[in-house]
């Protein structure tokens, strides 16, 4: 999981909840029915377009307004492989860990990465190359224990195999 290559997704500053995923759709919990509609608030024809291993970057503060795990959970189950932004709402951040969905923090990224761009990211280092020009930037990585929960697919699966291991 460290490496992940894929194909870049613009969008803008102050990215919220509602545009991720919007509210009419918050009445499931069933991830594969919230990806059919993630970011279609934003882009309406995001969810057909998008594939498996893509990646989304945006601008400031993505993830605002309410603290509903179904936003990073929509991205996740939409194939998005990660986020990459200038900056995520706390909440959303956590709630990305929680689940197992990668995202990055890089402002240099952000402002350079353009829609249709191929990226290459290293999690482990924090590295973050468009293919064709071999532009780095690179972001703060998760301490490994962070890494390891993103790895086993989020938070709880990360506790149920540790505490089965102490079994």
């Amino acid at each position: 999981m460290s490496v992940l290559k894929g194909k870049v997704w613009i969008f803008g500053d102050d990215i919220d909840t509602d545009a991720i995923i919007p509210a009419r759709y918050l009445n499931t919990s069933d991830p594969a029915e919230l990806a059919r509609h993630c970011m279609e608030d934003a882009d309406p024809s995001f969810p057909e377009k998008v594939s498996r291993g893509d990646i989304i970057v945006a601008g400031k503060n993505f993830g605002c307004g309410s603290s509903r795990e179904h936003a990073p959970l929509a991205i996740k189950e939409a194939g998005i492989a990660c986020v990459i932004a200038e900056s995520f709402a706390r909440i959303f951040y956590r709630n990305a860990i929680n689940i197992g969905l990668p995202i990055l923090e890089s402002p240099e990224a952000a402002a350079f990465l353009k829609e249709g761009h191929q990226v290459e990211i290293n999690l482990d280092k924090g590295e973050i190359m468009e293919i064709s020009t071999g532009q780095k930037f690179f972001a703060v990585p998760f301490p490994p224990f962070m890494q390891e929960i993103m790895a086993k697919g989020g938070l709880i699966n990360y506790v149920r195999e540790k505490m089965t291991k102490s079994e």
